[in-house]
């Protein structure tokens, strides 16, 4: 699809220049700068949600390590204590 932008021209100049070194048409550059650009945007409003529920297959080796530090935790040396 055809369209037409006003962009300031050192920023079309850099932009051409990024996608020549790339080796690449303008065309592609600036479709996957909108789809990056538009990406971002949509997980910016909510960041957390990228990392939500990643570890939960670790859940019972979170226990398992819980329950060491906590058991680490409840000895006293008395030793150190007199």
């Amino acid at each position: 699809m055809k369209t037409t932008f006003d962009l300031p021209e050192a920023l079309l100049r850099e932009a051409k220049a990024v996608a020549a070194r790339q080796g690449r048409p303008l065309r592609d550059f600036v479709a996957e700068a909108m789809t990056e650009k538009l990406t971002a945007t949509q997980s910016s409003n909510r960041p957390w949600m990228k990392h939500f529920g990643a570890l939960s297959k670790l859940r019972k080796e979170t226990r398992r390590i819980e329950k060491v530090i906590e058991a680490e935790f409840e000895t006293v040396d008395l030793e150190q204590w007199n």
